[in-house]
């Protein structure tokens, strides 16, 4: 969803890139969520019982509304901290809330990568010839986002296991270039985790590789 709006004579697009949390897409989650809503029905009854204060201090004889939620901290859009990838090899393993802010906030940079399938990986070479398709030298702090359009599948069992991912290769060049924040519409950054499981197994590839390079 986008939203324009002008400010000092500057028209900007504002671009949510969330997606919404309910509980019909809970139960094939494989981190599920819960959503208890309370109705201003309720929110009255809360009222009386909190605060002595009935339907007659109240517009319209309602209360409140609320939600009480229980997820975890992957579940629907969210932000990787550091310390989501395990122990850090080099220095301090920063969590959520140690994350700079500086990282957060500068230009998106969006790289199409809707052809690549569920099985395949998005390499360095991938992003280089799409960051030339579109003219863009990245710089550093730049928020590069992958698009794989398996968003489109959010609200499907088996969304988790759609999506091409970036191999380690892509992740290392992007951070090279002074990249800190990277963005997919995507369950991972990694490809599927079958795909993954099964390579490993197999001896051909490093489980959660591009992870396990946060480290």
């Amino acid at each position: 969803m986008a939203e324009v709006f002008e400010t000092d004579d500057k028209r900007i697009t504002l671009i949510d890139l969330s997606d919404c949390l309910n509980n019909s897409t809970s139960n094939f989650e494989p981190n599920r969520h819960s959503i208890q809503y309370v109705t201003p029905e309720q929110g009255l009854a809360m009222s009386v019982q909190m605060m002595g204060l009935g339907p007659e201090y109240w517009p319209d004889r309602l209360g409140w509304a609320v939600e009480s939620v229980t997820l975890s901290t992957h579940s629907g859009t969210h932000v990787d901290a550091p310390a989501h990838y395990g122990p850090a090899q080099h220095g301090e393993t920063r969590t959520i809330d140690q994350v700079p802010l500086r990282w957060c906030f500068s230009d998106g940079v969006l790289l199409n990568m809707t052809h690549k399938k569920r099985d395949e990986g998005i390499t360095q070479e991938d992003v280089q010839a799409e960051l030339a398709r579109i003219g863009y030298t990245l710089k550093p702090y730049d928020i590069v986002l992958i698009r794989t359009d398996t968003s489109k599948y959010f609200k499907q069992p088996g969304y988790d296991m759609r999506h091409a991912g970036l191999r380690r290769s892509a992740t290392e060049w992007l951070v090279d270039q002074g990249v800190r924040l990277i963005g997919i519409d995507a369950w991972g950054i990694d490809r599927a985790f079958d795909v993954m499981i099964q390579e490993a197994k197999e001896g051909k590839s490093q489980f959660w590789e591009s992870h396990l390079f946060g480290r």
